[in-house]
């Protein structure tokens, strides 16, 4: 394990990467702007759950197999370009309410605690940059003279994980105090349209994503 500045170092750079918009973030904030507080927040455990797998299949090696493998890497990118582009679709087919109708959460987003969070863990689980991107940071706080550089990689993924949790409830609060306001709620249809255009940016540019280790 890295020395206490090195650790605190990681942990901030970890909230500032978590900090950062991306499918992840929209997935929580569009939950938690139709669906509540809650939902965000399942939504966000469902994306820490999703990291969790990238960290331990990076500790046995099967990171490095995408990081390596052209067509390990291409099919996973497809599959989780096809799986943002649906939520695109989802939302962008969303029924406006009518004049007079109440505006009440609609099953745009998966409605279940359980759908939302697999949703969640879907959306990150299907991202091969993820499973890149602990290859590449976490071994960078981890000192090339230790004995236990599998464990090490364990334990700092599992603290990048679990500070996620916060940032992910941070997002999905702002969101849902942010759907109370009345003219945000009067709106809520033009954001389905604007998340499911995001939706769509982020499927087509994890399509267009070449293996960033090659």
């Amino acid at each position: 394990m890295p020395d206490a500045q090195h650790l605190l170092l990681f942990i901030l750079a970890g909230w500032l990467l978590n900090l950062t918009p991306g499918p992840d973030v929209l997935y929580i904030v569009s939950n938690s702007l139709r669906q509540g507080v809650r939902a965000g927040v399942v939504a966000g455990l469902g994306v820490t759950a999703g990291c969790f797998v990238h960290v331990f299949a990076a500790a046995v090696g099967v990171g490095a197999l995408l990081s390596t493998s052209a067509l390990a890497f291409t099919l996973l990118k497809w599959a989780g370009a096809a799986y943002l582009v649906w939520l695109g679709l989802k939302l962008l087919w969303t029924k406006a309410p009518s004049i007079g109708e109440e505006l009440v959460p609609q099953a745009v987003m998966p409605s279940s605690t359980r759908q939302v969070f697999m949703g969640g863990f879907w959306t990150n689980v299907l991202n091969p940059k993820v499973a890149i991107f602990f290859l590449a940071f976490v071994p960078q706080f981890i000192a090339p003279e230790s004995p236990h550089k599998t464990l090490a990689f364990l334990a700092l993924g599992v603290l990048f994980n679990l500070n996620s949790i916060p940032v992910n409830s941070g997002w999905a609060l702002a969101a849902g105090w942010f759907a109370r306001q009345a003219t945000v709620r009067r709106s809520l249809h033009w954001l389905d349209r604007l998340a499911g255009l995001m939706f769509l940016g982020f499927g087509l540019r994890l399509a267009l994503t070449d293996n960033p280790a090659r």
